[in-house]
């Protein structure tokens, strides 16, 4: 790009020392450029051209005059024409002047056109450099083109750009954005046309429709409305990889120069960085999405018993709220998975989720394992260590079995809740939280506040909201919903088959009293799911499982020197025994309790040798 401020000073200084020889009107710097003439710089006032004496003195390379002109070479394509007022005699004086003085005056030239072309250089570098450091804050994948499509246009002075990326797979070049085309994406082959030379060339390309007017694919001028004239185009590489091509259509003014094309490639090679950083970016987002998303899936409150559809309801008006919740429930019935589920119904739910049970921290390192510590802090302390308050930060933090914690550690607990910043141990920097902490217990801690076991103003801090998880055996028919969702699982993971119930296993399952609730009976399917011989569960099965508490309590310990089919034996002959006197005699209802038939419940009878 010419700059001609540069040189007009040039053209005025050479005016000057020429005036000797004559009166100077107009002196101009004159380019050839597409068969015209075009003055690039000028002194005076201003006239037509002398274009035919331009033309013969760069033919001939000599310094000639014609009427009032004289002219003189500067190098290819280039010449300096200058009018004069004096008569015959100066004309002479005036050609041999600028003979002379022509290669000093090329030279000037020369030397100012190097600092225009450093100085644009420099520029053209400033403004990339700027461009790149938007680009690589960029997230996503469609703004960032667009951003990059309107940079380059601005940059080297085009109509048009478009970032084309290889689909090789498909063999299609994806190119965005495309105006003009439905849904802003143009997907061409990549064996034909200027992009998918560039792309399997790895090469940069210019081209002019009037010189090459086959070099363009004009099906794609027809799919886009658009009549391309000039085009640059280079080559996308991130390390020894081609994954695209950028591409400018039409020079605003004359034709892409090679000044154009080395920004280009400057330009591009950014690009491409920022380009696999924000892909790399989204699969990394993508992946963390699903991540949470299964996650969620895994925090779903199984069943449909009016309980667990009463606890689905205030876990979602609570959820996406900063209210403090108290968990409350027997051990087993899920109160770490009620915590996730109002996590990941939260807006909170691309953040964190950490679980602490407080039962298993020892009254000494409670307050590190909170807080954290600094290196040194203690004996053991070897180095820094974030606490689950910094490592749940901005997510949300459960603190399971809350009715563990020591009074001391209690009151450290509420300072940090009420201040919302903590302090590592050893330190003296407060670091600010913005975690959500909920509780769970399955104690009673108005008791133990009463006892003063428990901070009575942490249970009203913890206290806003509380949900109370119903124990398995009050879900009814939910038994049999969560025994099939575990059991699908655990086939999957051991490689067989989903096994099937059969109805008296059903039976049975409902009328067992869960006393290990939801954790009891995913160990049982676990169970059942790598140690079941059959593809169908029975209740017999069942029953040797489930009951061993039951008869220990009356009937003692089955000896274990003796084969598992004895024990097997003397195991359901004594459980019957029992279903039969707590049913006073009554054979339906203790075939119902075993979850058995009546007629099946004598068969097993007869086998066992037991008199009815």
């Amino acid at each position: 790009m010419n700059h001609p401020s540069d040189l007009t000073p040039l053209c005025a200084a050479t005016a000057d020392a020429l005036g000797a020889a004559a009166r100077i009107d107009h002196l101009v710097l004159a380019t050839a450029d597409q068969g015209r003439w075009v003055a690039t710089a000028w002194t005076g006032r201003r006239r037509p051209l002398p274009e035919a004496l331009l033309a013969e003195v760069l033919d001939r390379e000599l310094t000639l005059g014609e009427g009032q002109w004289v002219a003189a070479p500067l190098g290819p394509g280039e010449a300096v024409a200058i009018a004069y007022s004096d008569g015959p005699e100066a004309a002479k004086q005036l050609t041999d002047a600028v003979d002379r003085l022509a290669p000093l005056l090329q030279a000037a030239v020369d030397a100012v056109r190097r600092q225009q072309l450093d100085r644009a250089h420099a520029e053209r570098l400033e403004a990339i450099l700027r461009i790149a450091a938007r680009w690589n804050q960029s997230q996503a994948l469609q703004p960032l083109l667009a951003e990059m499509a309107e940079a380059a246009t601005r940059l080297l002075g085009a109509d048009r750009a478009s970032i084309f990326l290889w689909d090789r797979a498909n063999h299609v070049l994806v190119g965005r954005p495309a105006l003009g085309v439905e849904g802003g994406e143009l997907r061409v082959a990549d064996d034909r046309g200027v992009v998918a030379e560039v792309v399997r060339s790895g090469e940069p390309r210019r081209v002019d429709t009037a010189g090459e007017p086959q070099a363009v694919d004009h099906s794609v001028d027809e799919q886009t409305g658009y009549q391309t004239q000039s085009l640059l185009c280079v080559p996308l590489v991130v390390g020894r990889r081609t994954i695209g091509a950028f591409e400018v259509l039409n020079k605003l003014e004359g034709s892409f120069t090679p000044d154009d094309e080395t920004a280009l490639v400057e330009l591009a090679g950014h690009a491409a960085a920022a380009l696999e950083n924000t892909r790399d970016r989204e699969q990394l987002i993508a992946a963390n999405r699903q991540m949470t998303e299964q996650a969620a899936s895994e925090a779903r409150m199984i069943g449909e018993s009016p309980a667990i559809g009463a606890l689905r309801s205030i876990i979602q008006r609570v959820a996406d709220t900063e209210l403090a919740v108290l968990i409350l429930g027997e051990n087993g019935t899920g109160k770490e998975v009620a915590a996730r589920s109002i996590h990941y119904q939260s807006s909170r739910r691309g953040q964190p989720f950490v679980a602490v049970n407080c039962a298993a921290i020892p009254d000494t390192l409670a307050e590190s394992e909170l807080f954290g510590h600094e290196k040194g802090a203690f004996t053991d302390a070897q180095e820094t260590r974030p606490g689950k308050f910094e490592l749940a930060s901005d997510g949300t933090l459960l603190l399971d079995e809350i009715g563990e914690l020591s009074l001391s550690s209690q009151a450290k607990l509420l300072r940090v809740l009420e201040e919302k910043v903590l302090v590592r141990v050893g330190g003296s920097r407060p670091i600010p939280t913005g975690v959500r902490v909920l509780a769970a217990t399955n104690q009673d801690l108005i008791a133990m506040v009463r006892k003063k076991r428990f901070r009575e103003d942490l249970y009203f801090r913890l206290n806003v909201v509380t949900i109370e998880l119903p124990p398995l055996r009050e879900r009814g028919e939910d038994v049999i919903l969560l025994a099939r969702y575990f059991l699908e699982q655990f086939c999957q993971q051991a490689g067989r088959p989903v096994l099937e119930f059969s109805p008296e296993a059903r039976a049975r399952l409902l009328a067992h009293p869960w006393p290990g609730n939801v954790r009891e009976l995913r160990n049982l399917m676990e169970r059942l799911a790598y140690l079941s011989t059959s593809e169908t569960i029975d209740a017999e099965e069942l029953a040797f499982i489930l009951a061993p508490q039951q008869a220990g309590s009356d009937e003692g310990m089955i000896a274990a020197d003796q084969p598992l089919a004895d024990a097997t034996a003397e195991f359901q002959l004594r459980y019957i025994k029992k279903a039969v006197e707590q049913a006073e005699g009554n054979m339906s209802r203790a075939a119902k309790q075993l979850g058995l038939h009546r007629s099946n419940l004598y068969r097993k009878m007869r086998q066992l040798g037991m008199e009815e």
